[in-house]
């Protein structure tokens, strides 16, 4: 049945199978509707690359395509690396993106009048959610489409299908239709061979990996590079100083010749599903490393701790949808805080898809070489430890002599 009630939608769009199916799918349920596709522009590369003839081909009235790059790093990648936040190890992404896009997706809705916000996000995934909640926060009467959720389509082999019968141009065919995610982050693999958990991914087989190579085609001499940051941000690297979207573009460089950042896990997602993925994060796994690496050398027992614990509460949030939200918010101001101190320089060693620690320097240093060395020194009484033994045992102590009394 026609839905004659949206006259204007805008669409998430990024030119892949499903986006790319949806214009001429919501032409024909949605009579009259106008559908204006908006790109942004996370770090795509050349997938951008003939978009808006493709866009207007299939049925859109325009393309908007929003260069997000410097936002996307300076306020969703950096304060995530700061949090140390990572999902059962994925470095989030895709996660990080999708707010971000669901952001321009309503401020352009309002500005164009639309009706609707429509979105590929299939009825399995994270990604609806992500979309969703963050169109609800900006615009929360809002109405959402997800076509997955509606459309008789079961399968990515009937979109390739529906997709010819409506002549639209694809980039995959049937034997290279794994569903990807891209951006300056990272890249993500799903479907095909690796649903099977007992398959290994086909690292050395050319066009498979885009961002990296495999460590066995990684150059048999390791690479040195040295990281500076102010107060947990990159601003330098190999004494050049850069932005951090430059620092982050230069490690997947390098990061990615020499086979730094694969991750083959099989994680839950927040629908209840586990699911079998590979990611490709070269300059991510790096900058994690280093910032990690730093912290170590600036921040005290007490402080490290407590962020290593709130890094999972900080992941999930951001896993499950959550960025704008009053928890996600109090916790980065927290991150911040804890930040005024790191600050220094980091030296790695990449080697074959290793990560090696090769020097860390700090002003703000706590760690000190007197108190901690097994030589001889002047700045610390060994005998105060006595004391500090049997204080810190007392209750042990207390507590066995009861045990005793009582037969325990």
């Amino acid at each position: 049945m026609k839905n004659n009630n949206i006259k204007k939608a805008v669409l998430a769009y990024s030119g892949g199978l499903d986006t790319s199916v949806i214009i001429p799918w919501l032409k024909e349920n949605y009579e009259g509707c106008e559908i204006i596709a908006v790109s942004g522009n996370v770090g795509q590369g050349d997938e951008l690359d003939g978009l808006e003839e493709k866009a207007i081909k299939t049925g859109a009235s325009k393309l908007y395509i929003e260069d997000l790059t410097e936002e996307f790093v300076n306020d969703f990648i950096i304060p995530t690396v700061q949090a140390g936040a990572k999902y059962e190890k994925y470095l989030l992404g895709t996660s990080l993106a999708r707010p971000l896009i669901a952001k321009r997706l309503v401020e352009i809705a309002k500005a164009e009048g639309a009706d609707a916000i429509v979105h590929g996000c299939t009825g399995k995934g994270n990604d609806q959610v992500r979309f969703e909640l963050a169109v609800k926060h900006f615009a929360p009467d809002m109405k959402i489409i997800a076509p997955w959720r509606q459309w008789s389509i079961k399968s990515r082999e009937e979109e390739i299908d529906y997709a010819e019968a409506h002549n639209v141009p694809l980039k995959i065919t049937r034997e290279t239709n794994y569903s990807k995610d891209k951006n300056l982050w990272h890249l993500s693999h799903e479907g095909l061979d690796l649903e099977d958990a007992g398959n290994e991914p086909t690292y050395e087989k050319p066009g498979f990996l885009e961002m990296s190579v495999s460590p066995l085609q990684a150059p048999d001499t390791p690479e040195y590079i040295t990281l500076g940051f102010e107060k947990g941000v990159p601003v330098s690297l190999n004494g050049e100083n850069m932005s951090a979207k430059n620092i982050v573009l230069k490690l997947n460089e390098i990061g990615g010749k020499n086979g730094i950042g694969l991750l083959d896990i099989i994680e839950n997602r927040l629908v209840g599903i586990k699911c079998r993925g590979v990611y490709e994060t070269p300059g991510g796994e790096i900058l994690f490393a280093a910032h990690e690496y730093l912290e170590t050398l600036t921040l005290d027992k007490l402080m490290m701790h407590k962020k290593q614990e709130l890094s999972v509460a900080f992941a999930e949030l951001v896993y499950d949808g959550l960025w704008f939200s009053p928890l996600r918010e109090a916790l980065s101001a927290f991150v911040t805080s804890s930040q005024k101190n790191v600050t220094g320089t980091v030296r790695l060693k990449l080697y074959k898809g290793n990560i090696i620690k090769a020097g860390v320097w700090s002003d703000y240093a706590l760690y000190s070489q007197e108190l901690a060395t097994f030589g001889e020194d002047d700045v610390y009484d060994q005998s105060d430890a006595t004391g500090f033994i049997n204080l810190y045992g007392l209750p042990t102590k207390v507590q066995a002599v009861v045990n005793a009394k009582k037969g325990n």
